[in-house]
């Protein structure tokens, strides 16, 4: 059982849970009724974000004994080769499960799996390229949606609004995990550039995706509902994480704003749900 608990922990269903709203999203606003299909993508995701963390925590157990010495195998509760195993697994079972939804999609889950297996390999050590792949992935899963679905189209705006916000959110996440990224010589915005011009970039990209969010309501893309929900609900939590961010936070600190920061998104699907109706 504990080995069961520890496999679970490791592919952190909680943190899945936004790429698989944003597929259900991009499905919604497609508006094709393939709910099947669109509901299929969604699981295929979650199993790909599972295996995705298993991989990345099997390679990075040396620096999560710094910064999260708590998780499954820096404690001992999953050892390194189950978590390898377990991780190709499910990438696997991603790529089968695929094939029932349609060939576009089959071709992204496969692209996706290769990406995340060469980000947590080589390109989470480097400066912004890392961050970057993993808000590209993100944004991907609101037009996975669409794919599903039959009509990517509407979900072009969501996926730009994603990518912008999450790229900030992983800047902020090498903040958090500064000290344990520094000790292993891990190439992150953070550690290359120094912790103030990395606060300097994520404060750009919180700007940039505070004003992306409002222009589906500019456009009329969405009804006024949307910029009352983007202004009221989301707004104050970006600007108070904003706020919080200085100098003097240490990494837990910074850890829980940015996941705050991920809860803020679920506001934003909220947003989109009420904004694209009717």
């Amino acid at each position: 059982m504990g080995q069961i608990k520890g496999l679970y922990k490791l592919s952190r269903p909680m943190s899945t849970l936004s790429g698989v709203l944003a597929v259900v999203l991009g499905g919604y606003v497609a508006r094709t009724g393939e709910w099947s299909k669109i509901v299929l993508a969604a699981l295929v995701t979650m199993i790909v974000s599972a295996s995705a963390n298993a991989w990345n925590d099997y390679l990075d157990l040396e620096i999560d004994r710094i910064n999260q010495p708590q998780r499954p195998l820096p404690s001992g509760q999953v050892q390194p080769r189950t978590a390898y195993v377990f991780s190709l697994t499910l990438a696997i079972l991603s790529l089968v499960m695929a094939t029932f939804i349609n060939l576009p999609s089959f071709l992204i889950v496969l692209a996706a799996n290769a990406l995340l297996y060469i980000y947590s390999l080589r390109l989470k050590s480097t400066v912004l390229l890392g961050n970057a792949t993993v808000a590209f992935i993100s944004a991907t899963s609101v037009m996975y949606g669409g794919v599903a679905a039959g009509n990517v189209m509407p979900t072009l705006w969501l996926a730009a609004i994603i990518m912008v916000a999450i790229m900030g959110r992983e800047v902020l996440k090498t903040l958090a995990d500064y000290e344990g990224d520094l000790a292993q010589r891990v190439r992150t915005v953070a550690t290359v550039w120094g912790r103030r011009w990395a606060r300097v970039v994520f404060y750009v990209l919180v700007g940039m995706s505070v004003i992306m969010m409002m222009t589906p309501y500019l456009f009329r893309v969405y009804r006024p509902v949307y910029a009352y929900v983007v202004a009221l609900g989301v707004y104050p939590v970006v600007f108070y994480i904003a706020l919080r961010v200085t100098r003097e936070r240490a990494g837990p600190q910074l850890e829980r704003l940015s996941q705050l920061m991920k809860y803020d998104f679920m506001i934003w699907f909220l947003a989109v749900v009420l904004g694209a109706a009717g």
